[in-house]
């Protein structure tokens, strides 16, 4: 465990710098969106890239992965909707909630963490969650809203499904590691001035993405305008704990039906499930008409929660 404390501080100190560096003033707020939108097109995409180009194409297209991870997904989206209805929230809030129990931030903390701790290895199953995340189960919670919802009863199916559609073909994170899979698989390889360059833009994602993640979180905790207390440790404690167990437990019944599941695929598997969730559900509740504020906590409480828990459970998978 104090090992698995020791590679991960650095990660989690960049969030805490830009969580006080934004929330000084030492960095302006406006400059995180430049940040975000740096990684987001620019350096995150050429680090799927490379990793997916020289990984082997079976460890990111794995059926059995995908069903494991996938199925723990919808079930924890199904458990966490109910919840929120008891607990009175509206239908927008309760699939932004599922959708912040069920995303992982693999993209900007989970994918160079789990490499630092695990190896390249890592890389193919935290591509191949990230890919679900971003095109299955966010899109399934999106449709879920109520604004979807409210839309697709004046303006139909088609519309919404278009709009959704176009969420999903504008990102460029599935775009990268689908290209980086079909380079692996055709043996491709670019130019040596072009790969170097996209090396160069690679290895600033994982610092610029977390010290962006932290200047993210200072943001949502200024806007946070209304107490939105009720339920928020609890899906937090659902994304911490529930999820990565949830998945331990899919793949054990897997493997119990015969079907083969590496100790690096199910080791990766249950460590992205344990990450905290992924800042941009915030905006996507803004999006959406959900309580964003509420959202932001959730995010927040299990960033800071991860740091000790995915540790602990590090250790427990060790034993």
């Amino acid at each position: 465990m104090l090992q698995t404390l020791a590679l991960s501080t650095p990660f989690f100190a960049l969030v805490l710098l830009g969580f006080v560096a934004v929330g000084q003033k030492r960095v302006p707020p406006a400059a995180v969106t430049g940040l975000n939108a740096y990684v987001l097109y620019f350096a995150l995409p050429c680090m799927l890239w490379r990793f997916g180009s020289n990984t082997p194409i079976h460890t990111i297209v794995d059926p059995v992965l995908l069903i494991v991870y996938l199925s723990s997904a919808l079930i924890l989206i199904a458990l966490t909707w109910g919840l929120s209805r008891r607990w009175g929230w509206a239908s927008g809030d309760c699939a932004m909630g599922a959708l912040v129990a069920v995303f992982p931030n693999s993209g900007f903390l989970g994918l160079p963490l789990l490499i630092s701790l695990l190896g390249a290895g890592a890389s193919g199953p935290v591509m191949l969650t990230l890919w679900v995340d971003m095109v299955i189960t966010s899109s399934l919670c999106i449709a879920l809203s109520g604004g979807v919802v409210g839309s697709v009863r004046t303006l139909g199916w088609v519309p919404q499904f278009a709009a959704l559609a176009k969420n999903v073909l504008t990102n460029p994170l599935p775009w990268a590691i689908i290209a980086g899979a079909t380079a692996s698989a055709q043996g491709w390889f670019l130019p040596q001035p072009i790969d170097s360059t996209l090396e160069l833009l690679a290895r600033s994602a994982s610092p610029t993405a977390l010290f962006a993640l932290g200047g993210v979180l200072a943001q949502a905790k200024v806007a946070q305008t209304a107490p939105e207390s009720e339920g928020v440790v609890g899906i937090a404690v659902i994304k911490l704990v529930l999820h990565p167990l949830l998945v331990w437990a899919t793949a054990q019944g897997v493997m119990q039906l015969g079907a083969p599941i590496s100790p690096l695929g199910l080791e990766t598997l249950v460590l992205v499930a344990a990450l905290p969730s992924a800042s941009n559900v915030v905006l996507l509740a803004f999006r959406q008409g959900a309580r964003q504020e509420r959202i932001a906590k959730i995010v927040m409480i299990s960033t800071v929660g991860s740091f000790l828990s995915f540790s602990l459970i590090k250790a427990a998978l060790d034993r």
